[in-house]
């Protein structure tokens, strides 16, 4: 599906002649001789072309439960199934999921999804908590296996891009919904990112991915994990003590945060079968050698930094109790030391995969907040510290 980065077209000003017609009231018909009565207009159903007003206020309905957006301590939040997902989906989250994507990226050289797509082509997709879109929208920029398929994109919040490609489309859905696709229409690849901390029921929504792929089908996750570790003790720091307290908030929310480390294992359940992982280290900030992990950690401190914002003032002040200016005063000091070169942070990708008749893929984007070791990190790689 090939996607520009910009709008496949802008509507029509109304300044442009071509876009309005104007009344010449000199040349105007105040008798309306030009106008003809609709022989099927009458009485009650007058109206009907215009629909009726019972439609209306049900559109309106509608429209509110959808855009109605709710609004907490500067930040907006999702009105569908208000309070089922803790995160704001505003201006501000919306370049930070823009930036997970951009990240991704770059750590994975360019690829979008690693699943081994027929070369042949494939018919459908579905990105689920599809965010601003755009991971629906890029990846079939240029290539041939998927530019074709349908691909289906959905999420709480209707904040993705209106000028779309015809084969592409976006609905506001939970996922934890009933899935109600026809057999006929079931999927050559699911791909979801980012949805830790917005499931509660894991084991189920991966019955229902398999149940929905094609035999042969594949699913990809990117998902990152809520816990950065260090090669130096930080220990007794605030970033420490916001990463126990915004796990602590998620899983008495009822969407544990720390879900990609079982990840793999709840595949496995699920009837999934030989499943691998790797770990790909990316430094957070620019203390690593290499002008790629530079480039990297600079984004993904940047990113870190940004989720402090996101996930403390919903979760603390809702399920915590803390005022907001407890809040800023524990966010403002997390992003100092986030900043601070001399704690030497790490974050992770990580690639889980498994082969079977409906095979499954996770790539795991996992941002870890703990004091660990790099030499135990199996499969690792470590950044060595830039001179």
């Amino acid at each position: 599906m090939a996607t520009p980065d910009g709008p496949l077209g802008t509507p029509a000003s109304v300044d442009d002649p071509a876009a309005s017609t104007a009344v010449d009231t000199e040349q105007s018909d105040p008798a309306g001789a030009s106008l003809e009565p609709d022989s099927t207009s009458s009485g009650d159903n007058a109206d009907s072309a215009l629909g009726s007003e019972t439609h209306s206020t049900r559109s309106e309905s509608l429209a509110t439960s959808i855009n109605g957006y709710k609004y907490e301590n500067g930040r907006r939040y999702h009105a569908y199934r208000e309070g089922a997902y803790y995160l704001p989906n505003d201006e501000a989250e919306q370049a930070r999921l823009d930036l997970v994507h951009h990240i991704w990226r770059l750590a994975s050289d360019g690829a979008l999804f690693a699943a081994p797509l027929p070369t042949d082509g494939i018919q459908r997709v579905l990105d689920f908590g599809t965010g601003t879109g755009i991971w629906t929208a890029r990846p079939f920029d240029a290539d041939s296996v998927v530019e074709n398929a349908e691909v289906i994109g959905t999420d709480l919040s209707p904040i993705q891009p209106t000028w779309v490609p015809p084969n592409l489309r976006f609905y506001v859905d939970d996922v934890e919904a009933e899935w109600d696709y026809r057999p006929d229409e079931a999927f050559d690849l699911v791909h979801g990112r980012g949805m830790v901390g917005a499931i509660k029921d894991w084991p189920l929504l991966f019955r229902r991915i398999r149940s929905n792929l094609k035999p042969g089908g594949w699913c990809e996750m990117q998902e990152y994990q809520g816990w950065v570790f260090s090669r130096k003790d930080i220990s007794n720091t605030s970033l420490d003590k916001w990463q126990k307290l915004v796990n602590e908030a998620s899983s008495k929310f009822g969407n544990v945060l720390d879900m990609a480390p079982r990840i793999r294992q709840l595949m496995i359940d699920s009837q999934f079968t030989e499943v691998k992982e790797s770990i790909i280290n990316i430094p957070i900030g620019a203390w690593a050698k290499g002008r790629k992990e530079k480039e990297l950690g600079l984004y993904q401190q940047e990113h870190i930094c940004d989720c402090v914002d996101s996930y403390t003032l919903g979760l603390f002040t809702r399920v915590l109790g803390w005022s907001p200016e407890e809040c800023q005063i524990l966010m403002a000091s997390v992003k100092n030391e986030v900043r601070d070169p001399q704690h030497q942070l790490i974050a992770a990708l990580a690639a889980r995969t498994n082969e079977s008749e409906m095979a499954i893929l996770i790539r795991a984007f996992v941002d870890n907040i703990r004091v660990l070791s790099p030499d135990s990190l199996t499969g690792s790689t470590v950044f060595p510290e830039s001179q």
